[in-house]
Formats: C-alpha cells, structure tokens, sequence
C-alpha cells in the first residue's frame, strides 16, 4: 500500500453514501470504446480500434448464443473466464459479453498451476461454474500434471467448455472431453474463432440458444450470420471445399470487425485489404470442408516451406503432442540454404516424462516421411509466451537462427526465453565435441 496512492477496498466502499447513483458518460455509437495492440507474436503491435456501437450489438449477439442466455437455465449460468484482462478475450468473455446479457462473470487471473495445478477446478466447485473459457496452452500446461487433480473434484454443473486464442489440439481436445468432462454429454466443447480485431467470436459449432454444438474435431465451426468466409488461393482466386488457403472475408464486414488501426490508417489498409483486393485478408490459413465448417491451421507467417512442401505450425505441433511424453510443443521455420527452411522445433515434457532429441525427431518422420527435416530440436521446461498464453513464435524463430529475440514487452515470463537460449547453446557444445571426435 502507497499513501495518497492506494486505497482498500472495502474502505472505499463503506464512504458511498446508500442510494448514490453516478451517470454514466453518455456517447455517440460511432465513438471510439477502446483500443488494444495485438500481443505483437508475429511483428509490430498493431493498435486496434473498437467502437462502441458496432462492438456492442455483435458481443451481446454472439455470447447470448454461445452461452444460452435466452434459455431456462440463464439464471443459474456462472461464466467462468480465465482470460487476462488485458486481452481481448478478458474484453469479451469477463466483461461485456456476459454484463450486457444479465449473467454471472467470474475472473481469476493467476497462474492455472497456482498455488497448485487443480486451482481452476476448486474454483469450479466452490462456485458452480457452469460455462470456462481458457487458453489452449494452459490446458497443455495442466495436462503436465495429470489426470488426477480435475479428478478431486466435482465438475457435475459444467455445461459448456470454450478453448479461444489457439488451435485446440487433439490430445487436448479428449483430456478435455475425457478428464474433465468426465464424458458426459451434458458437457459440451466448442472450439471458436475470433481474432483481436473482431468483437468477440465469429465462427462457433452452433449455439446453446438453439440446442447446443456439433463440435467437428480441429474445427472452429461455422461462421456466424452475416459473416461470408472465403478460402483464397496465393493468386486470389477463390478456392473449393478442402482445399488449404488464406482465410479472407466477403464485404460487407458485421459489426464484429475493427473500425480501423489508431493513428495508423494506412496500415490499416496494407494490412487487411491490400493482399487480396474486395476481400479483408485475416492472415490465417485454413480450409472450409464439404460441410461449410472452417479449419484454422495457422497464422500465413508460420506456414513452413521445407524443400517446396508446405507444413502449418499446427499439423506438426499436433504430431509432437501425441507423442506420450510430450505436454506442450512449437514449431518455426529455420532458414535453410538448400531447403529454404527446416524444422525449428521446441518441446516441454510431461511432468516426470523424458523425450530426447532423437525421440522426437524419429517421431516426426515416422508420421510425416522425408518432408520431415528437423534442423534443431529443444526440449525445455516452457516455452516463451504472451501474457494471454500465446507461443511467441517470433521469438523461437529469432532464437532458432541465432538471432536477438527483439521486443519482449508482451513477454509473460522472460526466463524462459534464456531457457531456450541455453538449449540451443548446449546442443551446439555437443555437436562440436561430435565432430571433434
């Protein structure tokens, strides 16, 4: 506590006069709400602005039908988001979406491992949670620890599980399902898409409001109404059911979309609409299947091109993590002068588990053939992460070519990018007393 600077609480609380009533600043729809940089994994923050009007209709939409704030259990709905504050899924999910539908929000923002690996299910408990929405990395984080610890503990009055920020791998998907879950069908997961520069979700496996999801493993469902998702190719021809490409929208945009980059309007052009001209570039890659469900695979600046042959960061990072002995992975592309690129790749054992570099790279090309050319493998304790839990691929890829890491500011835990680093250093140490022997 800081004199003149920090106040308690409930101290604050008891000098309200009862009945005291603060008018709320009234504005225009079309005024800025707020504006958020991207969390910078992939180049420059960019500063993304929301308005009020616009991010109001869509996240009120789109959460009264993701959660069922228009059924007969609205009352008894306990949304429990993991999500910081910071991020926009802190925006969407802990405070305007579940506010403005009339239901319970519930926040912890620690560490999901702290003060020990189940604090997320003893909150569960405690306070009948009902909806959670979380990072796919902290799923992978508490997998670490086993089954046991979601297992002390009574989930009965979970309804509904939302992975956001990340793919949602498999084994992550049946620990879910299986482990927390317990397999009840009363206990549904949907995997949804969104972005920081779109208000909340856009696409989702269906809607609690209209009978509940038809979740399709390693997709993000199908695209809201008024959302028009097309698949495109480099030349931007409009690609057919299954095949991969970026992933770009048909104007004219819902109000889920950002009105533009603060102070930055021409970036925002270059940005979102200058790649494929009539359509606003995402940056994702993925494919639309026969049944019109959309499948993120990646971001299009962590495709890897090995020797012509291109692998999304995802369908390799999912063969990593089925691997027993694997908790977390990240892939990068590392430069290579005859294949363009090789595997960069980085994993985190299970809590008491072993995997060598041997291990993992066996494992890779027993799954993907001779496209799979690892050219480094790190096993460490974590990998370099956002504050809202996102893999700093960025920094892998500097750190893989033996390059500075550059802008750390959205760093969660600066350690482990030295971790990394001395991984590195270590495994160069033992191929030079190889080729000295």
């Amino acid at each position: 506590m800081r004199a003149g600077r920090d106040l308690w609480w409930h101290q604050a609380l008891a000098e309200i006069p009862p009945g005291a009533y603060a008018e709320p600043e009234w504005v225009e729809g079309d005024a800025p709400l707020f504006i958020l940089y991207t969390s910078g994994t992939t180049g420059k923050p960019k500063g993304i602005l929301h308005l009020h009007g616009a991010y109001m209709v869509w996240i009120w939409y789109a959460f009264n039908h993701l959660t069922g704030a228009e059924r007969e259990f609205s009352d008894d709905i306990v949304f429990f988001s993991t999500a910081d504050i910071g991020w926009i899924s802190g925006h969407h999910y802990g405070v305007h979406g579940p506010l403005l539908n009339g239901l319970t929000v519930l926040w912890y923002e620690d560490a999901p491992d702290y003060p020990h690996p189940g604090v997320w299910w003893e909150i569960a408990e405690k306070y009948g949670v009902t909806h959670m929405l979380f990072s796919p990395t902290a799923i992978r984080l508490l997998m670490k620890y086993g089954d046991g610890w979601p297992r002390r503990y009574n989930l009965e009055r979970l309804m509904a599980l939302y992975p956001t920020g990340e793919v949602l791998n498999e084994e992550a998907y049946r620990w879910l399902r299986d482990v927390v879950c317990g397999g009840r069908p009363g206990c549904q997961i949907a995997d949804i898409w969104g972005q920081t520069e779109t208000a909340c979700f856009v696409t989702a496996p269906g809607s609690m409001n209209l009978g509940g999801f038809r979740y399709k493993y390693g997709s993000v469902g199908l695209p809201y109404p008024t959302l028009r998702v097309a698949i495109l190719g480099d030349d931007g021809r409009e690609l057919p059911p299954g095949e991969r490409g970026h992933v770009a929208v048909k104007p004219p945009l819902p109000p889920a979309f950002l009105h533009t980059l603060w102070g930055d309007p021409d970036r925002y052009v270059r940005s979102y609409w200058s790649k494929f001209p009539g359509y606003y570039h995402t940056g994702d890659i993925g494919y639309i299947d026969e049944e019109g469900h959309l499948h993120i695979m990646g971001r299009s600046d962590d495709v890897i091109k090995v020797a012509g042959h291109r692998l999304s960061t995802r369908e390799v990072e999912d063969l990593l993590t089925s691997h027993p002995a694997v908790a977390e992975a990240a892939v990068v592309g590392v430069p290579d002068p005859v294949r363009g690129e090789v595997l960069g790749v980085f994993v985190v054992p299970k809590e008491g588990a072993n995997i060598t570099e041997e291990d993992v790279v066996a494992h890779l090309r027993k799954a993907l053939g001779p496209v799979a050319v690892v050219g480094k493998v790190a096993v460490v304790g974590k990998l370099p992460k956002t504050r809202t839990g996102k893999v700093m691929r960025r920094v892998l890829r500097a750190l893989a070519a033996g390059q500075q890491p550059g802008d750390l500011s959205t760093l969660e835990d600066e350690t482990s990018v030295e971790e990394v680093r001395r991984a590195f250093e270590e495994m160069k140490g033992e191929m030079a007393e190889r080729g000295a022997s």
